[in-house]
């Protein structure tokens, strides 16, 4: 990956710890990285047994005083978060700004449904889950935990979609037309192109 503009990672399909790795070592090298559709990623492994070891995992609190922390996040997007910190040493300067490059979010917000999406192929559930094997999304496991948005966010996700389909449907038929018009005037840009090609265009 070039470190120059943010990349953007659809987060649909992909393995929690394989993605929050691959995403650690970019951060460190100094690319900002946006996640979104958080609530889609996947964590091997059935809903009852991801649901008793975050339940195990929220028993670790500070005994005299839990307001201090250990601080356990219910929204699928923090949840990545929290697990990429663990992967960049951020009681370090470079860790914190590693992590400061970070962005998490659940569904696609406004800026970046205009975006080119990325995935990272080493991370998808496809290539690395054997067939049949159990896996839990983490949009029900955060809702199981106390997450209160994933109506909500489902309900804009469908919103967004419908839009894209129509930007799509004419966009194509844009295509279409352009096409049509390229082969009408072939004859006519025949002599034109053969200019352009000498001249390595």
């Amino acid at each position: 990956m070039v470190l120059e503009k943010p990349i953007v990672i659809d987060c649909r399909d992909h393995l929690h710890g394989r993605l929050c790795s691959v995403v650690a070592k970019e951060l460190l090298a100094g690319q900002k990285i946006v996640l979104v559709r958080c609530e889609d990623m996947v964590i091997s492994g059935s809903l009852v047994r991801n649901q008793t070891k975050y339940a195990q995992f929220r028993k670790k609190r500070m005994n005299t005083n839990p307001t201090r922390g250990p601080f356990h996040f219910k929204s699928p997007a923090r949840m990545v978060w929290r697990t990429i910190r663990g992967m960049v040493h951020q009681k370090s300067a470079r860790g914190q700004a590693a992590i400061g490059r970070l962005s998490t979010f659940e569904g696609i917000p406004h800026p970046y449904d205009k975006v080119k999406r990325k995935v990272i192929p080493a991370a998808l559930r496809v290539v690395r889950l054997k067939p049949g094997r159990k896996y839990t999304k983490m949009g029900d496991l955060a809702n199981n935990v106390g997450w209160k948005h994933q109506e909500l966010v489902s309900s804009l996700e469908d919103k967004r979609r419908a839009k894209a389909e129509v930007f799509f449907q004419k966009k194509k038929a844009a295509a279409a037309l352009k096409a049509k018009a390229e082969e009408a005037a072939a004859g006519d840009l025949a002599k034109v192109n053969e200019v352009l090609a000498a001249a390595g265009h």
